[in-house]
C-alpha cells in the first residue's frame, strides 16, 4: 500500500497542475484525445476538421475572384462555400452538444478524483499522524497548530501536510518560472488563474471562419 504521505503529495501535485494549466485547456486536450479513438463523435469530428479547412480555402479563393470580372467562377465558389459552411455548422452544432456532455462528465470525474478524494482522505485520516516531531523540537502551540484539527499533539496532521505540499509546489513552480525568465529572457506563459504554465497553447494555426 502506498504511503499516505506520498498519496497526498501526488494528489496536491495533480491539483497544482490543473490549477496551473487550466481546467479548460485540459478539457480541450482530453476532447482531442477522445476523438482519436473510435468513439461516437470521432467520425463527425474528423469531418468537421475537413469541412472547416474547405470553408477557409473557398473563402480565400472567393476573395481572390471578382464578381464583376468572372461572375461564373465567383457564383460557383459562392455555392460551394455556402454548402460547405452549412454542412460544417450542422456537424459542429451536433458536436457541441456531445462536447457539453463530455466536459460535464470529465469535470465531475476530475473533481471526484482530486478535490473529492482530498476531502475524503482528510476526513477519514483526520486523527492519523503523518509523522511525529522530535520531542521538544518546537513550542507546544506550534505542535498544536501542526496537529490541527484532530491529529495527536506532537504529530503533523494530514491537513497540514497537504498545505505544506501545496506551498512547496507553488514555490518550486515560481522558482522554475524565474529560472526560465533568466535563461530565455522571455515572459512565462500563464494559465487561466494567472499561474505559470508548463507550455503555451499553439494558436498560430487557428483560423476564423
Amino acid at each position: 500500500m502506498p504511503s499516505l504521505l506520498l498519496v497526498m503529495f501526488i494528489l496536491q501535485l495533480f491539483l497544482h497542475i490543473i490549477n496551473t494549466v487550466g481546467a479548460t485547456t485540459i478539457n480541450e486536450l482530453l476532447w482531442i484525445i477522445y476523438n482519436q479513438f473510435p468513439t461516437p463523435t470521432s467520425s463527425s469530428s474528423k469531418k468537421a476538421i475537413v469541412l472547416k479547412k474547405e470553408v477557409v480555402r473557398l473563402k480565400r479563393e472567393l476573395k481572390a475572384v471578382s464578381a464583376q470580372d468572372d461572375f461564373a467562377k465567383w457564383a460557383k465558389l459562392t455555392r460551394q462555400h455556402d454548402k460547405a459552411m452549412n454542412d460544417f455548422q450542422k456537424i459542429d452544432n451536433s458536436l457541441k452538444t456531445h462536447r457539453t456532455t463530455f466536459t460535464s462528465t470529465i469535470s465531475a470525474l476530475r473533481w471526484l478524483g482530486t478535490q473529492g478524494l482530498r476531502f475524503l482522505l482528510q476526513m477519514w485520516f483526520a486523527k492519523t499522524p503523518m509523522f511525529w516531531l522530535p520531542a521538544g523540537w518546537v513550542p507546544y502551540y506550534v505542535e498544536w497548530i501542526l496537529s490541527f484539527p484532530r491529529a495527536p499533539v506532537g504529530s503533523v496532521s494530514i491537513n497540514v501536510w497537504g498545505i505544506a505540499c501545496a506551498s512547496m509546489l507553488i514555490l518550486v513552480s515560481e522558482a522554475a518560472a524565474a529560472t526560465y525568465v533568466l535563461i530565455t529572457k522571455k515572459a512565462v506563459p500563464v494559465g487561466e488563474k494567472g499561474q505559470p504554465m508548463a507550455f503555451a497553447a499553439d494558436t498560430k494555426g487557428e483560423k476564423k471562419l
